[in-house]
């Protein structure tokens, strides 16, 4: 199996340049970053310019302010010509990390010796998506594929209703309808630019959800493994919710988030049964109010794949309930730096603490979820009231280009590809007052591995990872979800 494994990590690095060679007519030199611009010698222009305007052009549904926010010029302000460069890269950064455009063009353009105007042109991305929906409820893939052989039960389906900027304030309303394995509705509207002065914005959505199959304890005979309990006639876990959220950007790189929420827990009396600790009482029943406050910062060059920059955020949470009441702090961070033209370094730590230290099953999680993993133990859960993981990863970009879209399209000619082979190394640590049978809690946890990271318009990142851990398993592992 491990030689299988490495083979197939080695036939995809096949496949893939066979296809990019395969299909070269169609492709062309992509430039070197998703944020690159081009501007004039600095030398053409004084020690001081002076912005006599700002054009935005290519726009349709956003908003012209909602563009202007996000760039660091206004008419009239004057700057070193020496700072030119580096502005106009961050505002093309800012523009892109919005998710509004698929390609943004940002230049100066010289007017005379002392004045130049700042040139905008954006390309939006299609913002209706009355799309079907199709989702693995599994950890991750390769749990679904190898451990749940597959299968079909283990999906949910429907249909995702998504109108990404409504008003062209970068608002957004979704409209979720998903049938299979979770029975679910659920609509949310979220607009971060509620004021003139786009600094205030709100989030608010509701819902419900229904389950015939449910988690409800660790196994008690495999170490870090999960048992599930299923009723083909009735309904294990219902679930009713409402949150609202009230943000606040005084900056640009700067978030500030009050969230308050409200949910309503049932299960099946046979849950319960099966594990009495599931809520902190002897019950079927749990209500819960949430209250929570998050800062967040992000100077990334590019968020969904950052290369260089930082980012972190940190969040107090409290929940009050019959069921579950905690505190909890937690806190991660994201810091990107680049060696050479084509080689990256990447460092992330993500930790968590949450008190009192004796918890039910219900708010138990820590390492294991889409969310928050260790790259080699994804077949793995390791509950935790306390705990943390950190990740280096070294990266060289060896593929950069676009291939011509095969729809007749102003703004989606083209489909970018960037290709980086990367080696990495995680510890990680999850601590319980009960462990049980556990060989992965109370202790220091090591992984390592290399891969092949694929990254493609609309914000899209395929990882292909051949990874290691301490326990001697190895296996070729496939991620889609964006990184923390």
């Amino acid at each position: 199996m491990r030689n299988l494994g490495r083979t197939l990590f080695l036939l995809v690095l096949f496949f893939l340049f066979t296809w990019i060679k395969g299909y070269s007519q169609l492709i062309e030199k992509a430039p070197p970053s998703p944020v690159a611009v081009d501007t004039a010698p600095v030398d053409s222009f004084s020690v001081v310019v002076t912005v006599s305007d700002v054009v935005v052009t290519g726009f349709k549904k956003t908003k012209p302010y909602i563009i202007q926010r996000e760039v660091p010029f206004k008419k009239g302000q004057s700057l070193a010509s020496n700072e030119l460069t580096d502005k106009l890269k961050l505002g093309k950064q800012q523009l892109m990390n919005t998710s509004l455009f698929v390609d943004v063009d940002i230049r100066a353009v010289k007017i005379d010796s002392e004045h130049i105007s700042i040139n905008i042109h954006v390309k939006e991305r299609w913002y209706l998506f009355p799309i079907p929906y199709f989702r693995i409820v599994s950890r991750n893939f390769n749990t679904w594929w190898v451990e749940e052989n597959r299968s079909l039960d283990r999906v949910e389906y429907g249909l995702k209703f998504m109108q990404n900027n409504v008003s062209g304030r970068n608002d957004n309303l979704n409209l979720w309808m998903v049938s299979g394995y979770t029975q679910q509705f659920s609509l949310r509207y979220d607009n971060p630019n509620i004021d003139n002065k786009l600094k205030n914005g709100i989030n608010i959505g509701f819902g419900f959800k229904r389950n015939r199959e449910l988690n409800y304890g660790m196994d008690s005979a495999r170490p870090n493994k999960i048992s599930f309990v299923k009723q083909a006639d009735r309904f294990l876990l219902n679930e009713h919710y409402v949150d609202f959220a009230y943000t606040y950007r005084p900056a640009i790189r700067t978030r500030h988030t009050f969230r308050a929420s409200y949910g309503n827990v049932v299960v099946d009396d046979s849950v319960v049964k099966l594990n009495p600790t599931y809520f902190a009482y002897y019950g079927t029943r749990s209500r819960h109010f949430d209250l929570s406050y998050n800062l967040s910062y992000i100077n990334l060059d590019y968020a969904p794949y950052p290369l260089k920059g930082f980012s972190g955020e940190a969040g107090i949470f409290k929940r009050f309930g019959n069921g579950s009441n905690f505190s909890q702090l937690s806190g991660r961070g994201n810091y990107n730096i680049r060696l050479s033209p084509a080689s990256y370094m990447q460092f992330q730590a993500a930790g968590i603490l949450r008190f009192p230290f004796n918890q039910p099953y219900i708010s138990n999680n820590l390492l294991g979820s889409t969310s928050l993993y260790m790259r080699g133990l994804e077949y793995y859960v390791i509950e935790g009231v306390a705990g943390g993981v950190g990740r280096a990863t070294i990266k060289n970009e060896i593929l950069s280009f676009n291939l011509r879209s095969p729809l007749k399209s102003k703004t989606h000619d083209k489909i970018p590809f960037r290709v980086f082979l990367k080696a990495f190394g995680d510890v990680g640590y999850s601590y319980t007052p009960n462990y049980g049978i556990s060989r992965l809690n109370n202790k220091l946890l090591r992984t390592w591995g290399f891969g092949v990271d694929i990254v493609t318009f609309y914000d899209v990142v395929l990882r292909f990872e051949y990874s290691y851990n301490q326990l001697g398993d190895n296996s070729l592992f496939f991620h889609t979800q964006n990184e923390w």
